[in-house]
């Protein structure tokens, strides 16, 4: 039933509320028939996000059934979490707030009904979060390319997946996830992404460096088209230039395509090659082999391991082992308990590229050692060991 004018007044009065202080356009509220708690899940949405929506995009909610749901927009990832408030949150379509209502000319007091359709007392909170991108590597992994011809591979439907079946799995968004893809150095074949397997990888990779020096060619100039016309009989073109994108930078010099090898890149995916198979390696011996196996002319220095391998000084002889930051853990916490179960200490340069990829929007690697960690100084350097007691 609604109200009259004259009921809200005398209401007022009742309330000792003078009704000059009040706005003179006075919402009347009513449930409506079907109003409920469960029809409505209410958002708070940042400046970002509402532009986002109001320019027509979508947000998506991304997750299986064992895993917490993410919300995603383009290029973003947020948590989805919760939020409980003492006030009752009402859903009111056409409902003005003060800074709408037009009160210009408007002596006496009007009277507006509005319907409420819905309530609750949450809502969803989101907090900008890491994308969760270490199942990507496993889906890939179920079918990794090993290069065409190989017997039966390409008629085998399982382990293939389109852009769109990756993002129905992966906890990211669509830009978030194309930049993992190139990281990783996945390629699409046949209108499936497919992760290379690492020998074949390596095999392209070699047959470029091999040509290069063949020919005699700078690192910093190696030519497209000749490469592909060169390679082509031994490697599908595609590959060789995917190679090419994977460890070298394109750029363009008389209308013609060129790469510059990163000798960084190069040496790194040999230095893995290497390790691969060893649980451990003499690292003064390694360190003579892997010099000794990327193409002439290119220099190994440790730092270019960097999340990749972790050198043991405490050990006689120093050792040398494969250890890549994308197997660990993505929980933080649970990567602090891996690392320390591993190693009881660690030196800041050690740990740092094990953690750096943690560190959320103006957090540093600083931060998160002073949370997770405990400062200590053993024989003149400092070190951190776990906060916690864990299991070696």
């Amino acid at each position: 039933m609604s109200r009259t004018l004259e009921e809200v007044q005398a209401t007022i009065q009742i309330a000792k509320l003078k009704e000059n202080d009040l706005q003179n356009t006075i919402h009347c509220l009513t449930f409506g028939e079907s109003a409920s708690s469960g029809d409505y899940c209410l958002m708070e949405l940042d400046d970002t996000l509402c532009k986002h929506i109001e320019a027509g995009k979508s947000l998506v909610i991304r997750g299986d059934l064992d895993e917490r749901a993410v919300l995603c927009s383009e290029d973003k990832t947020y948590d989805l979490k919760i939020a409980d408030t003492s006030n009752l949150l009402l859903l009111v379509p056409g409902c003005l707030t003060p800074d709408q209502l037009t009160t210009d000319n408007q002596a006496s007091s009007q009277l507006v009904h509005a319907q409420i359709w819905g309530f609750s007392n949450s809502y969803w909170e989101l907090r900008k979060r890491h994308p969760k991108l270490k199942k990507l590597k496993k889906l890939l992994m179920e079918n990794p390319y090993e290069g065409p011809g190989v017997s039966g591979q390409e008629d085998v439907p399982e382990g293939k997946y389109t852009m769109g079946d990756l993002l129905e799995r992966i906890q990211a968004s669509e830009e978030e996830l194309e930049a993992q893809l190139q990281t990783i150095h996945a390629c699409e074949v046949n209108g499936y992404w497919r992760l290379l397997d690492f020998d074949y990888e390596m095999r392209l990779l070699g047959h470029i460096t091999q040509l290069v020096d063949s020919e005699s060619w700078s690192f910093s100039k190696v030519p497209l088209r000749v490469s592909l016309e060169e390679l082509g009989c031994l490697e599908p073109q595609e590959m060789v230039e995917h190679s090419l994108n994977c460890y070298g930078r394109r750029y363009t010099d008389n209308d013609e395509v060129f790469f510059a090898l990163n000798e960084d890149k190069v040496c790194r995916a040999t230095a893995q090659m290497l390790l691969q198979n060893a649980v451990k390696f003499n690292l003064a011996e390694f360190q003579e082999v892997w010099q000794q196996s990327v193409p002439e002319g290119m220099g190994t220095r440790l730092d270019q391991l960097k999340s990749l391998a972790l050198v043991d000084r405490s050990s006689k002889p120093e050792t040398i082992f494969l250890l890549r930051v994308e197997d660990l853990p993505e929980d933080t916490l649970e990567r602090f308990t891996h690392l320390f179960t591993m190693r009881e200490k660690w030196t800041e340069e050690d740990i740092t590229p094990y953690i750096q990829d943690l560190c959320g929007e103006k957090q540093t690697t600083g931060a998160l050692l002073t949370k997770y960690a405990r400062l200590s100084t053993q024989n003149g350097i400092k070190v951190f060991n776990s906060r916690r007691t864990v299991a070696t």
